[in-house]
């Protein structure tokens, strides 16, 4: 007997219709070599805005628009927003071989400049696209204004895993967690995931969910997953000027508090760590009010612009010399 009703694919066009209503349009590019992008756009640019790129990640999961459609409402007014699928993820791919976060930061500078004409913004990474907004930084440190790291473990080493850093024993196990393939594994995600996950979901809904928003690019996000941690030493790890507010669930068990605060202390005065109490890796969801308003006291804060640009220009002129 056919399937007569999906509630994922039903949350997913509500998603779209009210994404569409905050005056976003879907648009893909095509970047050449077999790489597409997706990203949601204004579809009436103001110029007179700044830009405000949100970056995704949705815990290897769904895709941009579950990650930040209640957050729309709060920047829609004063942001132009940009709000990208990274590769493998909703409508975006590649046929090329890269896997890196810096491929990734690449893959988006492109759409963002050729497709759009965008040159500067400030950027909103969740979980992995905190590692691929902090190597927009690196790779694009001009076209960066500030700088939002919430749950990304960006500082994390190879040997992290191996000294019992986290709660999975290795990658195999992550893997198998974050790309949940199975309602029990879901369940587990979601119990790393939250401090209070939600309890009695059917697994109907929990199939359901994974038949619609899990099955495609399963080998290249394990790929994705493998490219984080090879090679990763601190020792190696570059430093940003850009101010940075990095945001954190005191209860994270996907990426612990320590790397939040490792962080912290190699960007120095540059970087704020603010640590959301009672919160894990989804912070973004479990404490929506907080999570949005440290977003907004950060961003709005027009006294961040003269800083970035007092930094930049300085790094110009070290550069000259």
């Amino acid at each position: 007997m056919a399937k007569l009703f999906s509630f994922t694919t039903l949350r997913d066009r509500w998603y779209r219709y009210f994404f569409s209503f905050s005056g976003l349009q879907s648009v893909s590019t095509d970047l050449g070599d077999g790489t597409v992008m997706h990203c949601w756009i204004p579809r009436s640019y103001k110029p007179w805005k700044p830009n405000l790129l949100l970056l995704l990640l949705h815990g290897f999961g769904a895709n941009a628009m579950w990650q930040y459609a209640h957050l729309l409402s709060h920047f829609t007014h004063k942001f132009n927003i940009f709000v990208p699928d990274l590769l493998f993820f909703g409508g975006s791919f590649t046929k090329r071989p890269e896997r890196s976060e810096s491929f990734q930061a690449r893959c988006v500078m492109k759409m963002l400049h050729n497709g759009f004409g965008v040159r500067r913004m400030s950027l909103v990474g969740i979980s992995y696209g905190g590692f691929v907004g902090y190597s927009i930084c690196v790779q694009f440190l001009e076209a960066v204004e500030r700088l939002v790291v919430c749950c990304a473990g960006v500082c994390l080493e190879e040997k992290d895993l191996r000294d019992g850093l986290f709660r999975v024993s290795d990658v195999e196990e992550a893997e198998r967690i974050l790309l949940a393939q199975t309602p029990d594994k879901l369940r587990e995600s979601m119990k790393f995931s939250f401090v209070k996950p939600l309890k009695g979901i059917p697994d109907y809904f929990l199939t359901d969910f994974i038949n619609v928003m899990c099955t495609e690019f399963v080998r290249e996000k394990k790929e994705l997953i493998h490219s984080i941690l090879k090679d990763r030493q601190q020792s190696r790890f570059p430093k940003i000027d850009h101010p940075t507010l990095i945001l954190w669930g005191d209860k994270d068990q996907i990426f612990p508090l320590i790397l939040g605060e490792r962080l912290a202390r190699h960007l120095g005065e540059n970087a704020r760590l603010v640590v959301i109490a009672n919160a894990g890796h989804a912070v973004n969801f479990e404490k929506a009010k907080e999570f949005s308003k440290h977003l907004k006291d950060f961003l709005y804060d027009d006294s961040f612009s003269s800083l970035s640009d007092s930094s930049l220009n300085s790094r110009r002129e070290d550069a000259s010399h």
